[in-house]
């Protein structure tokens, strides 16, 4: 069974004159990945595209060495790396992530005078995506390509509150450094700091990764309605004050609902 299934799926292009069977196979495992499975095991890959385990395992170390690949140290799967995303978003165009968030970006920190960002999960970090950087005197210090850790952050938390159960378990199962007196690190606590971004849907960081820092952010859906990203605003405490939090994050979550509807997303955030 297994050598026909195989001669059916992945290899089979290859006999097409000039086609590589190697490069093939990559492509399909890359293409395995999906928003229902975008971790995958060895057996899972070898059982859908026909091919055998050592075959898998010696191209995920390839796609994996050049950043295609990210493998989960703890569940021993993988997912697609950083380096797909990149690669993706030149093939889009004017169609890619940023592009289409560029307006909105644009529309929050004319609104909020303050700098704010693009960013989009990658295993247990929020990568920096885009920035608009503030022209107030006191600045957040971040880079586009920047990780930053999820449960302290207003991107982070924007993110993973809206993943899959599963996922939200395992994220709560893992140790959670403190970087200030106020960083959320029990798991508990930390899990009803989520349920309560996904009821009202915007998050705060209220100087829980750097003191003195405050970050609002809220999460972008793409047309299948999966959240793909988040984008927020970050300010000195003094200017991101109390009484200005609650408009501030209302702000953020229409600017968000129009970001996602250029992503292609219907009904409300």
């Amino acid at each position: 069974m297994r050598n026909s299934r195989r001669s059916a799926s992945a290899a089979s292009p290859a006999r097409e004159r000039g086609v590589l069977r190697s490069v093939t196979n990559a492509l399909a495992v890359l293409e395995a990945f999906s928003v229902e499975r975008p971790e995958l095991g060895v057996t899972e890959l070898s059982h859908a595209l026909g091919l055998g385990k050592s075959t898998v395992h010696r191209l995920l170390a390839s796609l994996g060495a050049r950043g295609y690949v990210r493998r989960n140290p703890q569940t021993e799967r993988y997912s697609l790396g950083l380096k797909a995303f990149e690669v993706g978003s030149r093939a889009t165009g004017r169609g890619g992530l940023r592009d289409a968030v560029a307006p909105s970006l644009q529309r929050l920190t004319a609104a909020t005078k303050e700098t704010v960002h693009l960013g989009i999960l990658d295993d247990w970090d929020v990568v920096y995506i885009d920035k608009i950087e503030s022209h107030q005197p006191l600045q957040m210090f971040s880079r586009v390509g920047r990780r930053a850790p999820l449960h302290c952050t207003a991107l982070g938390k924007a993110l993973v509150a809206f993943q899959p159960d599963d996922v939200l378990e395992r994220f709560l199962r893992r140790r959670f450094k403190g970087y200030t007196p106020a960083t959320l690190t029990d798991p508990r606590e930390l899990r009803r700091e989520l349920e309560r971004v996904r009821a009202q849907g915007w998050a705060l960081d209220d100087e829980e990764f750097a003191v003195g820092l405050r970050c609002i952010a809220a999460p972008l859906r793409d047309h299948t309605r999966a959240v793909v990203a988040s984008l927020g605003m970050a300010g000195p405490a003094v200017r991101v004050a109390d009484d200005r939090v609650s408009r501030l994050a209302a702000l953020v979550r229409d600017v968000a609902a129009e970001a996602s509807a250029a992503l292609g997303a219907t009904g409300s955030p």
